[in-house]
């Protein structure tokens, strides 16, 4: 892979959501790990979903990638809400 792939991944996630909206939310940064908790609205006005993005890094550059995704539920259970 490399950025190559994530360029063409952005590409074509933007391609078919021209519209889409990422908020990152929290940014933690700890050693040589990176994480971020974000919301991604993917169609204006839809719940969107909440991201949990993992990267490792070595000499600046992203070497690992890991993600935990979840749909932002129209109505929750609690007002703590996800983000």
């Amino acid at each position: 892979m490399g950025p190559e792939a994530f360029v063409g991944f952005v590409k074509w996630l933007r391609g078919q959501y021209p519209e889409l909206k990422l908020h990152i939310q929290r940014v933690i940064a700890e050693g040589d790990m990176v994480t971020t908790h974000s919301h991604l609205v993917l169609v204006p006005g839809e719940p969107g979903r909440a991201l949990a993005d993992f990267f490792r890094l070595e000499n600046g550059k992203v070497v690992e990638h890991w993600d935990v995704i979840q749909d932002v539920p129209k109505s929750s259970v609690n007002s703590n809400g996800m983000f």
